[in-house]
Formats: structure tokens, sequence, C-alpha cells
């Protein structure tokens, strides 16, 4: 190989690592105007490689019940995936690469709502903790061994950025000068002989005639209407029916987080189905409220909410252990249990449940206290242990002591901080 000639970088399956990522971002996908349902990641994503976009949604709303990261990776997409007709992203707008069709103040608004979406990927979801990370993960290695195999297919073209060019340059001057005193001889004033020419009239009105646009492709013929969407939906309403009336009648496992969740595995068999013969994409207008419903009764303990625990701020500070009630109780509002005036020698059991509000429990400085601290979204602070975020949150230890009392306190919350501390 001669030392004029350069290496042509490699695609498609020889590619390496770095190539291959380099060139998913040069030809990632546009989302696209028409076909959309929302803003058009998974549509985007489909056409770019050739699948049928609704396999795209069914992975999305999959991944944000069973992990909880479909919401952050559409967020990811929508942020940096441009537009049909845009040269860049929302992001790349943002930082002055470009101009995009949306506005700087909406890509700021989606570069806050990913804050959430990455604090509940990172928080496990419905399942143990890490799950939403691997999850995500997961789905990264999927897109790029996707775009590894089928890059080279229905590659964007996106227009060029739009920048000023200056009026006059000394390179343009200089190959004019260049041009007439080659074709016509030497001109002292550097003018070109044929620019004195009028060019002929022409119905724009001197202007060279415009290239008309090309008419945009007929739209693709409809298929038959498949049935399965109808099918699917029959079939979740019995399955959610019977889950229901075994769960009145008694029996454990049908709680509604269960059945919400068989429904959903029900809908999500018949998406797939339907993604093969371009059918049951209506399903997914169900499986999204289905899905945050699901999230809302796994995260958030409502078994908390009830309208024997009461509305309002609870205080209480008993002085004796006999004083101590075994649960400390409100559907709505702020408690707070001070121990720290029990005698010394006291052992005492209590748990505080709150549905949303703030929790605070204060033990005395020399007790062996046993805590379990819980809630579904908020702040935890249980002896200098802290937790965070939206999801189960949960801290259980015990702290030694020195004067020989003994307490045990368990706080579950709804929605709210819990902190237990020393007085």
């Amino acid at each position: 190989m001669s030392g004029s000639e350069t290496q042509v970088p490699k695609r498609g399956p020889a590619a390496g690592f770095e190539e291959t990522v380099k060139d998913f971002w040069r030809s990632r996908p546009v989302r696209p105007v028409a076909g959309r349902k929302f803003a058009g990641v998974a549509a985007g994503i489909g056409y770019r490689y050739g699948i049928d976009p609704t396999v795209v949604r069914v992975a999305l709303v999959a991944a944000t019940v069973f992990g909880g990261f479909g919401v952050f990776v559409y967020l990811l997409g929508w942020l940096f995936l441009p537009q049909e007709g845009d040269p860049v992203s929302a992001f790349e707008s943002l930082i002055g690469r470009g101009r995009a069709s949306s506005s700087p103040a909406f890509a700021v608004l989606l570069l806050l709502l990913l804050f959430p979406g990455l604090t509940w990927t990172l928080s496990g979801g419905w399942m143990a903790d890490g799950t939403g990370l691997i999850g995500f993960a997961l789905m990264a290695v999927a897109l790029y061994l996707l775009h590894r195999n089928r890059g080279q297919f229905n590659r964007p073209t996106m227009p060029a950025p739009v920048y000023p060019t200056a009026a006059f340059s000394m390179a343009s001057a200089s190959a004019a000068s260049t041009s007439t005193a080659t074709e016509g001889g030497w001109d002292p004033l550097a003018a070109d002989p044929s620019a004195w020419d009028l060019p002929n009239a022409s119905p724009s009105g001197g202007l060279p005639p415009q290239t008309p646009p090309p008419s945009p492709a007929p739209p693709a013929p409809r298929g038959r209407k498949s049935k399965i969407g109808v099918a699917t939906f029959g079939i979740a309403v019995l399955v959610a029916g019977v889950g229901t009336v075994l769960g009145l009648d008694g029996e454990a496992w049908f709680t509604p987080q269960h059945v919400v969740g068989l429904t959903l595995g029900v809908i999500g068999i018949g998406l797939v189905a339907g993604s093969f013969v371009r059918g049951g994409r209506g399903l997914i207008g169900l499986a999204v409220p289905l899905a945050i419903v699901g999230m809302a009764l796994t995260t958030v303990p409502f078994e908390n909410f009830s309208v024997k625990g009461g509305v309002g701020d609870l205080t209480a500070t008993p002085v004796q252990a006999s004083e101590v009630l075994p649960e400390y109780h409100r559907s709505a509002g702020n408690i707070d249990v001070d121990l720290t005036k029990l005698p010394a020698g006291a052992s005492v059991s209590t748990k505080v449940s709150n549905g949303a509000g703030n929790s605070t429990v204060l033990v005395p400085a020399g007790a062996e206290v046993k805590v379990s601290c819980e809630t579904g979204a908020g702040d935890i602070d249980c002896l200098g242990q802290s937790r965070s975020g939206v999801g189960e949150e949960v801290v259980d230890f015990t702290s030694p002591g020195t004067n020989g009392q003994k307490i045990t306190v368990k706080v579950e919350n709804g929605v709210g901080n819990v902190e237990v501390r020393r007085g």
C-alpha cells in the first residue's frame, strides 16, 4: 500500500467496537414526523433497522414494567435523536451545534426529566436492587448488536447545518483573476469578459429555472386489519376478572399487584404476536396506564392508607413502658414519637405506620435499638444510615447501647421522609 492511500474504516460485522459506536452516532435513527405514536423514538429505531416499530414499543413497555428503565431510554432517544428535517438533535441544539425544531427550554425540560428516570432505573424498579441497571445495559448491548448487523440498511441522510459564508475572500479573488488571465488574456481589471453578457430572459424574471421538489411517496396500502387486538383485550379482561374474584375470595397470592402483572403479561404476549401480523397496536394505550398503576401499587405500600389511621399530626411522648402503643398510625399527617423519657432498663417495641407524611422517632442516647425504616418515596435517615429516592427503600440493623434499654422500632411510610435519631 502506498503512502498516499488511506484506509477505509470497516463497517458491518467486521467493524470494531469503537468504529461501530462512531458509525451509530453518525447514522443514528431519525424520529419521523409521520407514523409516530408520541415522540417517534420507537418508530425511528424500527424504520432505521428494518423492524416493526411495534416490537420496539413492546420492548420499551416491558422495560418500564420489569426494571423501570424504559422511560429513561425513551427520554434519551427524545433528547439525542434528531427529528426528521432537523440537522441536529435537541441536545446538540441546546449546546449550539445547530438549530432544531424544539426550543432550548424543551431540551432543558427533557434533561431534568432524565434525573427521576435514572433514579428509578438505579433503584431496581420492581425487582431486586440493580435489576434496572442490568436491564439498561442489556438494552444497550442489543442496540449495539442491531447496528453492527443491520447498520448498513436505511442509513439516513442528515441535512448539513447552515453556516453563514463570507461575501468576499482572498481565495475567491485569486480564483477569479486566474480564470480571467488564462481564458481571456491579461485583464488589468481582473474582470471576466463573459460577465458582461446579460442572461437571457426567463419566465421566472431573469432567474434560472427552479427544480421542482420531488413529490412525496404515496402511502403504503393498509393491510387487512388483524383481530388479535380484540382477542387479546378479551383474554386480558377475563384474566383480570378471575384474578380479582380469587383475591376477594381469600386467595392470598392474587393481590392487586399480581393481578395487574398477569394482565400486563397477557397484553405483552398480544403485542408481540401482533407485531408479526401488524395488529394489536391499540393495546399499547392499555398497557401504558396499567404499567403506571402497577408501578404505583408495587412501590407505594397502600396498606398504610386506611380510614382507621386518621388524618392529621400525631405526637406521643410516653414516660413509662406501658404507655408505648403497639402501633402509631396515620393515613396522612406527620408522626413524632419521643421515647427518650422512658426509664432506664425499659424494653419496648413499637411500630410507626404512615400513609403520607413525615415520621420521626427519638430514642434514648444509650439504648440498644433494633430499627427498621421503610418508605416508598422519600428520604430515610435511620441512626446515621441514609437512603433516598423512589421505590422501596429499607434500612434494617441493630445499634448497640450502654444503659440496658432495649427498643425495637419499625417505621413504614408510603410517601414521606423517615427519621430515627438519638435524643
